[in-house]
């Protein structure tokens, strides 16, 4: 079983008391390739048991039609808490730096090595450089969610539409329909009448 998820940041481990499942990279590589670009872990490499967590999935991504929540075929993890992770790996720089001026003496030197380790321990830096940045990308997502929202508004509208058409089309016919058998009613007796009639003048 999954004891631990592979996301940055995310500390969820396994528990079968929590309704947090665990699943396991793809093996297709292309789908495998995704995953790995959108987790964000520089130098990652996923293994055999290695693990994200439902918190990183949307719930679109889930098939529920079974007795074990799936992830779809096409699922990707989207939901990642990259700041998070940047404030602990900063607090964590800082505090190292802190060790190291108090533990070593200061120079050239020892400067050197501070700065190569707060290097070090920021390169993994996955969130936008300012605020203003993010600002804008949160936007422009909401802009676009907005044109699509529309857009799906104006296709159901058209379904109704052509769908009400369909109706009206379908009760057309079966008036019609209706009518010619009732004519055809009508005048079956008149048929039988002038056949009957023919058949007595011949005799």
């Amino acid at each position: 079983m999954p004891t631990n998820c592979a996301a940055a940041g995310c500390a969820t481990t396994y528990n079968k008391h929590i309704n947090i499942s665990f699943h396991r990279f793809p093996l297709d590589p292309k789908r495998r390739k995704e995953w790995v670009r959108l987790v964000r872990r520089k130098n990652f490499v996923p293994g055999k048991h290695t693990f994200l967590c439902s918190k990183h999935f949307e719930a679109s991504c889930f098939d529920l039609t079974g007795q074990t929540r799936r992830l779809k075929m096409d699922a990707v993890p989207t939901i990642f808490d990259f700041c998070t992770h940047i404030k602990s790996m900063k607090l964590k720089s800082r505090n190292l730096l802190k060790k190291n001026n108090s533990c070593s003496p200061a120079g050239p030197s020892n400067l050197k090595s501070n700065i190569n380790s707060q290097q070090v321990l920021l390169e993994h830096s996955y969130a936008f450089r300012n605020p203003m940045e993010a600002k804008k990308r949160i936007i422009k997502l909401e802009k676009e969610i907005a044109s699509l929202r529309r857009k799906m508004k104006t296709c159901l509208q058209k379904e109704r539409r052509a769908t009400r058409r369909w109706i009206k089309a379908t009760c057309l016919i079966l008036v019609r329909q209706s009518r010619r058998d009732i004519r055809r009613a009508i005048k079956m007796p008149d048929l039988l009448v002038m056949r009957k009639s023919s058949l007595t003048s011949r005799n």
